[in-house]
């Protein structure tokens, strides 16, 4: 016996899917999402979307990256291979300047995507939405509005009516 996913609701314009995703999100439901062929301005607003946290991965991988680079040539210089050459010191931040730079570059790299993936839950093999018989037309010409059992609001024929009553068309529930 397969569980129920959700409900999956076609719209065949965008301001149609754009009003339709501020009734959904009036209405209180917080897992769900929107699927388009092509980015639509304004839209994760209509769907009450915060900020993304990815900047946030990206800013500790930066520091990361920065704080790796200095505390390696303070190390080097200080205790690994102490060399006075001309009365320098034995650590400066303009000679670990380059080193800290590209560690922060590169750990910002990889904190960035690393943290897209983590929060993205990727890779995701599959999706139940896939299922669904009319999403073949997802990256041509409509638009979808996808509405998950988990949602703490879920109620399938509430649910089907607000779709139905936003203009929602080929409505159908999805199986996981």
């Amino acid at each position: 016996m397969s569980k129920n996913y959700g409900i999956i609701a076609a719209f065949d314009t965008v301001p149609e899917v754009f009003h339709a995703c501020e009734q959904v999100r009036d209405a209180g439901y917080s897992r769900w999402d929107t699927i388009t062929s092509f980015p639509i301005h304004g839209l994760d607003a209509a769907m009450g979307m915060r900020r993304s946290k990815v900047p946030h991965f990206s800013l500790v991988g930066g520091i990361t990256g920065f704080c790796t680079g200095m505390s390696f040539i303070w190390w080097a210089g200080a205790y690994e291979y102490p060399l006075i050459v001309g009365g320098k010191p034995y650590f400066s931040p303009m000679f670990a300047f380059p080193v800290s730079y590209e560690l922060t570059i590169l750990f910002t790299a990889f904190a960035t995507i690393f943290g897209m993936f983590f929060l993205n839950k990727l890779p995701m093999h599959y999706h139940p939405v896939l299922k669904a018989p009319q999403f073949v037309r997802a990256s041509d010409d409509r638009f979808y509005i996808v509405i998950e059992s988990a949602d703490p609001k879920f109620n399938a024929a509430e649910t089907r009516a607000l779709l139905q009553r936003a203009g929602g068309k080929d409505i159908v529930e999805i199986e996981e």
